[in-house]
């Protein structure tokens, strides 16, 4: 289960992934659950968290769920 730090972080990655402070704890976390990855900028000198397909379909059921 997430804490509700690493659910934060997740929603962060998902709405504004250049404000993620890449030395969160939070972020080790969700990188080992490969719910987020690390990609590197256009221009190659940033590392920056996108998410997976699955950090994507946590943060849908979540969603649904919230909406129900």
């Amino acid at each position: 289960m997430l804490s509700a730090h690493e659910f934060a972080t997740l929603m962060l990655v998902s709405q504004s992934p250049e404000q993620v402070d890449m030395n969160r704890a939070e972020l080790d976390s969700l990188l080992g659950r490969q719910l987020v990855m690390l990609e590197r900028s256009a221009e190659g000198h940033r590392r920056r968290a996108r998410l997976t397909d699955t950090g994507r379909s946590v943060l849908q059921a979540i969603n649904a769920v919230d909406r129900q």
